[in-house]
């Protein structure tokens, strides 16, 4: 994890599929694990996916509230 990939989950919209548009960090646990199972894109977006899912995972999701507010 890169120190700025945080401000990313909630600056990074989703590019593609069900949740287009969507920030990765309001994207739903169910829609995390699905990638999980079927595999994470390569690079930057699959980097971030995999770190959303560890914290909606780990009911840590709450940690980038205050990214938010900048």
């Amino acid at each position: 994890m890169e120190a700025e990939d945080l401000q990313r989950l909630v600056t990074t919209r989703m590019p593609y599929g069900k949740y287009q548009g969507r920030l990765i960090a309001d994207l739903p646990g169910a829609y995390l694990a699905w990638f999980a199972r079927k595999g994470f894109p390569p690079g930057q977006l699959g980097r971030l996916l995999a770190l959303m899912l560890e914290l909606d995972h780990n009911g840590l999701a709450t940690l980038l509230d205050p990214l938010r507010q900048r």
